[in-house]
C-alpha cells in the first residue's frame, strides 16, 4: 500500500510489480464485442479465425486495456486519499495479439506525480504481457487522479 501524495511522490520512476496471470477466455471477448458492438471475425468467430493471420481467436486490444482497472490494484493501492479517478490515457500501442486462451498480466511503472488542485495527477505506464511472448501486448500511459 502506498501512503498518500507523498508517498506516490517517491516512487516516481519505479517499477511496482506485476499482477498475476488471468487467462482470456473466449468468453470474455464474446461478451466485449457485445458491449461494443465489435464483432470482427478475427474475435468472434473462432472456425474463421483458426485459418486466420493469428491461427485462432484474438482478444480485442481494448478488452486487454479494459483490464487495467481489474489487475492494478492486485498490484498497489493508495491510501490516505479520498477518492481516485481515471483521468484518461496518453499514447496507447497493441503491439503484439492476445490469443484466447493465453494467460495475460500487467506491469505497472509509476512516470509522474504531478499537484493539481485538491490533489495529484499520476501517470503510469502500463504494459500487459502475455506468459511465454516475447513483445507486450499493450502498452499505455495510463493517467489517474487522486483526491485528498
Amino acid at each position: 500500500m502506498i501512503e498518500g501524495i507523498d508517498g506516490l511522490k517517491a516512487l516516481v520512476g519505479e517499477h511496482l510489480g506485476y499482477s498475476p496471470y488471468v487467462e482470456i477466455t473466449q468468453e470474455q471477448v464474446n461478451t466485449f464485442a457485445e458491449a461494443t458492438g465489435d464483432h470482427q471475425w478475427i474475435h468472434v468467430d473462432v472456425e474463421r479465425a483458426e485459418s486466420g493471420p493469428f491461427g485462432g481467436p484474438i482478444a480485442h486490444g481494448y478488452l486487454t486495456l479494459s483490464l487495467g482497472p481489474m489487475l492494478s490494484p492486485q498490484i498497489f493501492g493508495v491510501s490516505g486519499v479520498a477518492m481516485g479517478v481515471n483521468y484518461g490515457t496518453g499514447k496507447v500501442r497493441f503491439p503484439s495479439p492476445v490469443p484466447v486462451g493465453s494467460k495475460l498480466r500487467l506491469g505497472v511503472t509509476l512516470t509522474a506525480v504531478d499537484d493539481v488542485p485538491g490533489g495529484a495527477q499520476v501517470t503510469q505506464e502500463f504494459v500487459f504481457e502475455i506468459e511465454g511472448a516475447s513483445k507486450p501486448s499493450c502498452v499505455a500511459e495510463v493517467i489517474f487522479r487522486y483526491y485528498v
